[in-house]
C-alpha cells in the first residue's frame, strides 16, 4: 500500500500548508486596528460623518421632546428632570462628536494585550509539521483503510480549525461595525429610557475586544498544544 500511503501523506501535507497560509493571513488581518476593515469596507469612513450628524440630531430631538413632556406632568405623563436631562444631553453630544477619538483610545487599550500576545516568543511551530506525524503513522500502517481514516481525521481537524478562523474574522467585522456606529450608540445614552441600549453596546464592544484577545491566545496555543501532544519539534 506504499502508493496509497504516499498519496495520503502528500494530501495531508498540502492541507497543513494551506492551513498555515490561512492562519497567517487571518491573524495578520485581525486585531484592534481598523485599517483592514476600512480597506474592505471603504464606505464605513464616509458613513461615519452621517452617523455623527444622526446621533447629534437624535440627542437634540430627544432633548426637546423630554422637555416638552414636562408640560404634561399634571396629566400624569412621566418626564425626566430638565436639569439632569440637559446635562446628560450636552455630555452625550460631546461624546458623540468626539466618538472617534474615544473609540481610538479604547482600541489602543484593547490592542495592547493583543499585540503582546502576537509578538510574544512562542515556539516556532507550523501546521505543516503535523504532516510528519501523519507520515510516521502511515509508515507503520499496513492497511489502506486505516490510511484513509487518518486522512479523514486530518480533514476534520482542518475543517474545524478553519471554522474557528472564520469565527475570529466574524468577530473582527462585528467590532468594526460597533466602532463605526459608535456615535449612534452614544446618542442612546442621553435619555434614561434608552440608556439600556447604550449599556448593551458598551458590553458588546468590551466583549468583542476580549474575544479578539482570546483569539490571539487560543489560535497559537491550539497549534502548540497539538504539536506537543504528538511530540512534534520545530
Amino acid at each position: 500500500m506504499g502508493i496509497l500511503d504516499g498519496i495520503v501523506g502528500w494530501i495531508a501535507e498540502q492541507i497543513m500548508h494551506g492551513l498555515d497560509m490561512i492562519t497567517t493571513s487571518v491573524l495578520g488581518a485581525l486585531g484592534c486596528d481598523m485599517t483592514i476593515f476600512t480597506r474592505y469596507f471603504p464606505a464605513a469612513e464616509t458613513m461615519y460623518g452621517i452617523f455623527v450628524a444622526l446621533a447629534i440630531g437624535i440627542i437634540l430631538l430627544n432633548w426637546v421632546w423630554q422637555l416638552f413632556k414636562n408640560y404634561g406632568l399634571g396629566a400624569g405623563i412621566e418626564a425626566e428632570d430638565p436639569v439632569k436631562l440637559s446635562i446628560r444631553s450636552v455630555l452625550f453630544i460631546l461624546l458623540a462628536y468626539f466618538a472617534d477619538e474615544i473609540i481610538a483610545m479604547v482600541l489602543k487599550i484593547g490592542g495592547t494585550p493583543y499585540h503582546w500576545i502576537m509578538d510574544s516568543s512562542l515556539p516556532p511551530l507550523n501546521f505543516s509539521n503535523f504532516s510528519s506525524v501523519v507520515t510516521v503513522i502511515l509508515g507503520v500502517v499496513s492497511s489502506g483503510a486505516v490510511a484513509i481514516i487518518v486522512l479523514i481525521l486530518v480533514l476534520i481537524l482542518a475543517w474545524n480549525y478553519i471554522k474557528l478562523l472564520f469565527e475570529a474574522a466574524e468577530r473582527y467585522v462585528l467590532l468594526g461595525v460597533l466602532v463605526f456606529t459608535a456615535p449612534v450608540a452614544f446618542s442612546m445614552g442621553a435619555s434614561q429610557t434608552t440608556s439600556n441600549i447604550f449599556k448593551s453596546w458598551c458590553r458588546m464592544l468590551g466583549g468583542q475586544l476580549f474575544l479578539l484577545v482570546m483569539n490571539a491566545w487560543c489560535l497559537p496555543a491550539a497549534k502548540t498544544q497539538a504539536a506537543a501532544e504528538h511530540g512534534v519539534s520545530a
